[in-house]
């Protein structure tokens, strides 16, 4: 069953998220965490996520915006790491602050670090679709903020797309460098947490160690993901960087609802 379903998340998720530049880990960590254990799923959700970036940068990476890759990309790098340790000793403590409750069948959990992703995803996504906000821009000298928030988030919980995006699309980018740059920094950060993943999970043994790690799905998932590249390259010529803002805003608030009620 979980050749049939992860791979097939995967390519929906890629073709969905080629143009907002986040959401493939987002939903594909929780159909991975069905069938295993949490640190072996996120581990897989990032190789996937990673072998996605880099065909992205194959086919569009010349257009990523270097001073965008730099101020963003290298914070998020040292963020990510920190995120991915942190994301060990929660695995060592098996434990937390948490509530849960049953809907349909489905237990949810809902913890403090969800919370706070849930806020910060409907704050930016307000700011995208609010008349008031929408015109906003982030100034280039807070982009280092931005990579700290996203690479430690990323590394911790796989989400680091959305914020990262949340920022980008903030900055006067094209689509093509939009894309482009999301891809490059977001290869940079999963780079560095899959580091850390290799040395929790195949050394120190976190979700049963190597016999844990689901090598054939995460194999078969890189291949869909890739086809969903391949869709989502074929329209990029119609997409404009307004109609990017609104599918960012629109998966930021959904992500957000359904991580903040705890169903992913």
């Amino acid at each position: 069953m979980e050749y049939i379903a992860i791979p097939a998340a995967a390519f929906i998720a890629s073709v969905l998220s080629f143009y907002s530049g986040f959401g493939l880990g987002t939903l594909l960590m929780p159909v991975l965490a069905l069938f295993f254990p949490l640190p072996a799923a996120i581990a897989a959700t990032a190789v996937v996520h990673g072998s996605n970036n880099l065909f992205k940068i194959m086919l569009v990476g010349l257009k990523a915006d270097r001073d965008l890759v730099l101020k963003f990309g290298l914070p998020a790098i040292a963020a990510a790491a920190a995120g991915a340790w942190a994301l060990h000793a929660f695995t060592a403590l098996s434990g937390g602050a948490s509530f849960s409750y049953v809907l349909l069948g489905k237990t949810a959990v809902i913890t403090p670090l969800k919370l706070l992703l849930a806020l910060l995803m409907l704050g930016f996504a307000a700011m995208d679709i609010h008349p008031a906000l929408k015109a906003v821009k982030f100034d280039r000298k807070y982009l280092p903020v931005g990579g700290l928030l996203s690479g430690f988030f990323g590394g911790l919980s796989g989400h680091q797309g959305a914020l990262r995006s949340a920022f980008l699309v903030k900055t006067d980018v094209t689509p093509e460098a939009f894309v482009a740059t999301n891809a490059v920094i977001g290869f940079m950060v999963d780079c560095a947490r899959l580091g850390i993943y290799a040395y929790t999970i195949f050394l120190l043994g976190d979700a049963g160690g190597a016999a844990g790690f689901p090598a054939g799905v995460a194999a078969v998932s890189v291949a869909a993901s890739v086809a969903g590249v391949v869709i989502g390259l074929k329209f990029l010529h119609k997409v404009t960087i307004s109609l990017i803002q609104a599918i960012t805003a629109a998966m930021l608030g959904a992500i957000a609802v359904f991580l903040g009620a705890g169903l992913i």
